[in-house]
């Protein structure tokens, strides 16, 4: 609600100047006209009121309800907003970027199934999830490798995970910071990516958190931690990822985190994209129903009339 709030405002706010005008012309009009206002100049004003018949306040209604009906019109056309949705002339989908940590902790030997595994399977949910729209993948240990750049064809990208291990990278290590800036190099001026990391540990060396949030430069970017929720892994996980001003989900037995990794790619891109590539969503024709319902009522006016005459 507070959000809805900040965000409202008026695409045309100029028209909103003709609501004086509107207000103005309605007083002028219920004032100097109306079915007795030839009979006010002939016969005295106490007289007349005896001698009219009023039946409810249909009149009354009528004319509120033709101030409200002009009003609501003037107010949509002024363009009322208050979320932003996608240009049709942009992309339809901002690129995302997978940083696969392949280093051999993601393989130890006293798991059956190793958390390297299970984030294969997670890209392939995922490369499923987002058919035709842009997806690439950075491995990376001691060093960092660009294997995909974003491409439409998902599905490749979840063959090449799958054949991603830890003896093919040249240097242990954890350097997601390496990861980030491979990833910065490979996207170049795309700043309307984002970027989602899965791992089962980070390194919580502070120069590298440091060039990690360099590199990153406000490109939005998300956790998928493949260990416990109450393990010390996913606690210092979940401390990088506050650092880095990005959320953390454990790795889910279910599709529920892939979900939410597409959500927040979609969104964070649309809240960071600028110029043509985003447009406000105007919210005008919500005041249609109302209007249309107004001026429906307004065919049921009764008039008063006089008793003995015509007005």
């Amino acid at each position: 609600m507070m959000e809805l709030l900040t965000n409202f405002h008026f695409l045309r706010p100029y028209f909103l100047l003709l609501l004086p005008i509107v207000g103005g012309v309605w007083w002028l009009w219920i004032t100097r006209t109306g079915p007795l206002q030839g009979w006010a100049s002939q016969i005295d004003p106490d007289l007349l009121a005896a001698l009219t018949l009023r039946r409810g306040n249909a009149e009354g209604v009528f004319k509120w309800s033709s101030l409200v009906v002009v009003s609501l019109m003037v107010l949509a056309i002024a363009g009322p907003t208050f979320r932003m949705q996608p240009s049709p002339f942009a992309e339809d989908a901002p690129p995302l970027m997978i940083l696969l940590n392949a280093d051999k902790a993601m393989e130890p030997d006293d798991q059956e199934t190793s958390p390297l595994n299970q984030a294969k399977l997670k890209i392939a949910d995922l490369a499923d999830a987002r058919k035709g729209q842009p997806l690439g993948l950075v491995v990376y240990a001691g060093s960092a490798h660009l294997v995909l750049p974003p491409t439409e064809d998902t599905s490749v990208v979840a063959q090449m995970a799958a054949e991603v291990s830890p003896e093919i990278m040249p240097r242990p290590g954890n350097r997601l910071d390496l990861a980030i800036q491979q990833t910065r190099e490979a996207l170049g001026d795309d700043l309307n990516a984002s970027l989602l990391v899965i791992t089962n540990s980070v390194s919580d060396d502070p120069s590298q958190i440091e060039s990690a949030e360099e590199y990153l430069s406000g490109m939005p970017v998300q956790f998928l931690a493949a260990t416990q929720e109450d393990s010390s892994d996913w606690n210092s996980i979940q401390k990088v990822a506050r650092s880095l001003r990005a959320p953390c989900r454990a790795l889910a037995v279910d599709d529920a985190d892939i979900e939410a990794i597409v959500r927040f790619s979609e969104s964070s891109s649309i809240a960071s994209v600028t110029g043509s590539d985003r447009q406000w969503s105007e919210a005008g024709y919500w005041f249609v129903p109302f209007i249309v319902v107004l001026i429906a009522l307004s065919f049921r006016r009764k008039v008063p009339r006089v008793e003995g005459g015509r007005s």
